[in-house]
């Protein structure tokens, strides 16, 4: 019973993983709505917010699925070959979003209409991408403990 009480590491790194992805969709909110305001300034400061906090967050769950896939005893082979398929599927939009986060939170690189387009089209993907982490791999290490 005692066990129910308390998470478990593994718990409590996915309740943090839930958490910043609420914030990072907050935050990407944040910066269409303070574009579309016109308020680039706001939208700039949002965005550097977004930048720090998806770069920490895409690290880390990087460390933890390659501690997971290390660990034989926390692993099938189902959830093996689900975490292989969603690093390596994300591998390209990762990429892009931290490249594109790096042009961007520059202070001298204005927020154009190009920003915006490809701003709205990272965010569709990353939505999609945090539903799938959250519905199948999060579950996957909060059932492991």
């Amino acid at each position: 019973m005692l066990g129910k009480l308390f998470l478990s590491k593994n718990q409590k790194l996915v309740k943090k993983w839930t958490k910043e992805h609420e914030d990072i969709v907050v935050l990407a909110h944040k910066v269409i709505g303070e574009y579309s305001k016109n308020n680039h300034d706001n939208a700039k400061d949002a965005l550097k917010k977004l930048n720090t906090l998806a770069v920490d967050h895409v690290m880390n769950e990087d460390i933890e699925f390659y501690k997971l896939m290390k660990d034989q005893k926390r692993i099938t082979s189902k959830s093996e070959a689900m975490v292989r398929e969603f690093t390596h599927t994300f591998k390209g939009t990762k990429m892009a979003l931290m490249t594109f986060l790096k042009k961007y939170t520059q202070d001298d690189i204005t927020l154009d209409e190009e920003f915006f387009t490809t701003f709205n089209s990272l965010v569709g993907v990353l939505g999609e991408r945090i539903e799938f982490e959250e519905n199948n791999l999060y579950s996957l290490l909060y059932n492991k403990g």
